[in-house]
């Protein structure tokens, strides 16, 4: 269970990201009585700078508005200023956004955006929201000290680098140089001190403490009740009574004092940068550096431009930011971007941070405070879309057994439990009709934006050596197991989800634009071709005809990788190769988890076939990341997370191979269509790209994919007017998304 950036157990999240919906008519007349959220525990980061959880993201969220709304696919609206119609499932939508925004694509390469505001809408303070407060926004997440999670600052923007160079945080100077440093020229020999004798200290103490919390906050089921049981579940042997600097004691170990690695693995929800206290934070000028950047222009009161020397298939998810109030988090009568002044010193962002616990923006609700474990939220009657129905709103903390519970009992009236056909059969019994929709709770069911899989790394599993893993004989292997664990997925799987889950031939969520769906023409099961091309399945198959036609497909796969088949066994592996295996999978040691069926039953079929699965069921997940991480792992079963943009290549860029690539997948031609993919906005034409490397991965055999599973949202039956809750809930679509219209009874 380690790092939240790798995605093996499931995210515990409501829909993120507030979007902007239909307009609805002001209403004085709101109950007082408020609706209660069952959340997991807050950080009390709700900054539109620097929330980093799910459930920060959703708190900032309520308070604030972004430049340009999404659709329930994810698509960004570019002209929702006055409302935008798109259909969904023959429904159709209308979307209201803060700007439009019109694309240019011009012949030197360059790209402009530009931006046309709404001049209606004022902050819940009642001030106006202006290019004033985009620009000021714009500028603090460009900063070369900004250290939040936004990506804006990686954007091609044309003077972007200008801008951001000839300066660094003191924290990662004084890090880079080391405690050996004889040079005081950028600090002193005070200042470098107390960053390693205190400052690293303490802040690597509240990172340890983040672990812990984390833990204690999504795995108190698994154990997790104090700083020594959520360091062992995190994959860390700490004694009985140890503390939080214990724990980073212990992972400063682990990394061979390397705190930047250290940060990157294993951060919960923040990196150690973030612990530390504001003068490490600030701006260092270490060379020439642009005082404004070129490519992001005010033309207008209500109106901006942005100019990017590239396309960037992503850049419309980045340019439609959260626009935060500059006279609120900086100085918005320094913004003067004719002066190249923009509400804030450049290099200090420590008045910005100092807002980091009381958001402020232009969005429905108002943030009161957050107090005992609750965030108290007030309706924003100006509000550009209409007062909020509901006057009050409290998220308040809790395990994820309260979630349910808190329903039923009546102290929460929605919640988002993490969902299993186990909490399935409690609703249906709660609501008394056999169903998970009645009297007393409603649910919402949405495909989770990410998916499970079973991966094969074609450094371990090759003929001849990591050398040959491109070969026609190494894939050839790889797809022999494919073949085998393909067939039974749909036995795993609803017997593990049951209607919760479903069987998935892409290795790709089936949330994503790109996913192909099953009336394109060409879309196939996955690995149900022998090694000659031929189909192994009819349309008339029993399931056991089905798991002999896959036995003798994979039997032509071990032929094509060079083993000896006689009699239908496999006598003899080829040079270079080998009859025995094995995977490994999270299972806790119980088998609990929805791909353990597929390698039990794999197990007995390839053992008839004479070749040996070894499975390596886990109780300590890390175990799994740190062998993927030595590269001694020859199978697995996990689960990715996905993001609205199907960008592949972080995952099997053969650049990425000693990083977050772990089936050493090496392909010059999936290269080539990814980095195409991402220099083109034309979204049909991306899909055509995104499916030839889906081809590619199932060809190279390194990927099964197993499952797309659902989340839900419950509601009070009782409590909640459901018909005002929003319809066709989607990943990319919350309730939240129109929260200013949900009513109580």
């Amino acid at each position: 269970m380690k790092t939240a950036r790798r995605v093996l157990v499931a995210v515990l999240a409501l829909a993120m990201a507030l979007s902007l919906a239909a307009c609805g008519p002001k209403d004085n007349g709101k109950k007082d009585t408020p609706l209660v959220v069952g959340y997991s525990n807050f950080s009390q980061k709700f900054s539109p700078f620097f929330a980093d959880s799910a459930y920060d993201q959703d708190v900032q969220g309520m308070t604030q508005v972004g430049l340009l709304p999404s659709d329930r696919v994810g698509a960004v609206l570019l002209n929702a200023k006055n409302g935008e119609t798109v259909a969904y499932n023959g429904t159709d939508y209308t979307y209201y956004g803060l700007a439009n925004c019109k694309v240019t694509e011009n012949a030197d390469g360059t790209v402009t955006y530009d931006f046309d505001l709404r001049d209606d809408v004022t902050f819940s303070d009642g001030t106006k929201l202006t290019a004033d407060d985009v620009l000021f926004t714009m500028y603090v997440l460009s900063d070369p000290t900004y250290d939040g999670s936004s990506t804006f600052w990686n954007l091609p923007i044309v003077g972007m680098k200008e801008y951001r160079s000839g300066m660094d945080s003191l924290y990662n100077l004084l890090l880079a140089a080391g405690q050996d440093n004889t040079d005081f020229t950028l600090w002193t020999e005070d200042e470098q001190k107390a960053f390693w004798d205190t400052g690293l200290k303490t802040a690597g103490t509240a990172f340890a403490q983040s672990i812990v919390d984390y833990c204690l906050a999504n795995y108190a089921s698994y154990g997790a009740v104090d700083v020594t049981t959520s360091a062992g579940l995190w994959g860390f042997e700490l004694p009985e009574g140890a503390t939080a600097e214990d724990f980073w004691n212990a992972l400063l170990e682990a990394y061979g004092g390397d705190v930047v690695k250290l940060s990157a693995t294993e951060a919960a929800s923040s990196e150690i940068y973030s612990f530390f206290p504001a003068e490490f934070a600030k701006g260092v000028t270490t060379g020439e550096s642009a005082d404004y950047i070129s490519g992001i222009e005010k033309t207008g009161d209500y109106s901006l431009r942005v100019t990017l020397s590239e396309v960037s298939a992503v850049a419309l998810y980045q340019l439609g930011v959260t626009v935060a109030p500059a006279h609120y988090y900086g100085d918005g009568s320094a913004v003067d971007a004719a002066a190249h002044k923009f509400g804030f010193t450049k290099g200090d962002l420590a008045p910005i941070k100092a807002k980091t616990t009381q958001p402020l923006g232009a969005g429905p609700y108002k943030f009161v405070k957050y107090e005992d474990g609750i965030v108290y939220f007030e309706a924003n009657d100006k509000y550009f879309l209409g007062a909020p129905k509901t006057k009050y709103i409290q998220f308040k903390e809790g395990s994820d057994t309260d979630k349910l519970d808190g329903i039923v009992a009546g102290t929460t009236d929605v919640s988002d439990p993490s969902f299993n056909v186990n909490k399935a059969a409690q609703i249906r019994e709660y609501n008394k009709n056999g169903e998970l929709t009645g009297p007393v709770i409603t649910t919402s069911l949405v495909d989770n934006l990410g998916y499970g899989y079973i991966g094969i790394c074609a450094d371990t599993m090759n003929i001849g050596g990591k050398e040959n893993k491109g070969s026609d004989a190494s894939k050839a292997l790889r797809k022999a197991f494919a073949t085998i664990y393909s067939v039974y997925r749909e036995l795993s799987v609803s017997s593990y989800y049951g209607e919760l889950g479903m069987v998935i031939n892409y290795p790709i969520s089936n949330t994503s634009w790109a996913a192909p769906q099953s009336t394109d023409a060409d879309y196939a099961v996955a690995y149900s071709k022998d090694a000659k091309g031929n189909d192994l399945y009819t349309a008339d198959m029993s399931v056991e005809d089905r798991y002999a036609a896959a036995l003798k497909g994979a039997l032509s796969w071990f032929e094509a990788a060079g083993y000896t088949v006689v009699d239908g066994k496999v006598t003899a592996a080829p040079q270079g190769g080998r009859t025995e295996f094995t995977a490994w999978i999270p299972g806790d040691g119980t088998g609990d988890h929805p791909a353990f069926m597929v390698l039990q039953e794999s197990k007995k079929a390839l053992e008839s076939i004479g070749i040996t699965l070894n499975i390596k069921d886990l109780t300590n997940s890390s175990e799994l990341w740190d062998a993927l991480d030595a590269v001694t792992v020859d199978m697995w079963a996990a689960a990715w997370g996905s993001t609205v943009d199907p960008d592949m290549t972080q995952v099997y860029n053969s650049a990425n191979a000693s990083g977050s690539n772990h089936y050493h997948i090496a392909d010059a031609k999936l290269d080539e269509y990814m980095a195409a993919a991402l220099k083109s906005s034309d979204q049909a034409y991306r899909k055509v790209l995104y499916k030839q490397c889906l081809d590619i991965i199932l060809d190279w055999g390194v990927e099964v994919p197993t499952y797309q599973r659902k989340n839900a949202v419950i509601f009070s039956t009782e409590r909640v007017n459901t018909d005002t809750v929003v319809k066709d809930i989607t990943p990319f679509y919350g309730w939240l998304a129109e929260i200013e219209k949900v009513e109580l009874k």
